[in-house]
């Protein structure tokens, strides 16, 4: 036997509103720059992720794989400050990352916050197209985005 009324009253949780900002990516992006190719943003049921899918060219690179994006939250710990994320690639890589979005700014850190590894990229106003740079000690290149659906 249950008691309804403790059931009734009982807070779920809900999705962060920071996490909610992340919905500006939702939808399928053609890549261009120094990468090309594709990616898909879509929220997984629920609201508490978001799942990206990469199929994109980087050189000699043939880059696939999938993303989940959201607050961490371990076992009988509360969830994440921060937005973590961790990419699963068809070669085997599995990488984190931290996720800010800033008004129409978005750095997604390598690793975590403050890491000298980022994508920084900036939405245009109506929010179809992006455009931004991976940079890391030594290294970097162009990456932008066109909304396709």
């Amino acid at each position: 036997m249950t008691d309804s009324t403790s059931q009734a009253t009982e807070q779920l949780p809900t999705p962060s509103p920071a996490l909610k900002r992340l919905d500006k990516l939702v939808g399928t992006w053609k890549v261009s720059g120094d990468a090309k190719g594709q990616i898909t943003f879509e929220w997984m049921e629920g609201g508490f992720f978001l799942m990206q899918r990469v199929d994109i060219e980087h050189g000699v690179h043939h880059i696939r794989g999938i993303e989940i994006i959201g607050h961490e939250r371990k076992f009988g710990e509360a969830p994440s400050e921060d937005i973590k994320s961790r990419f699963y690639s068809t070669t085997g890589d599995t990488l984190d990352y931290v996720y800010e979005l800033e008004g129409d700014t978005l750095t997604i850190w390598g690793g975590q916050k403050g890491s000298p590894a980022y994508y920084q990229g900036k939405f245009s106003q109506d929010g179809s197209t992006f455009a931004g740079r991976w940079v890391w000690p030594g290294g970097g290149y162009e990456a932008n985005g066109m909304r396709v659906k």
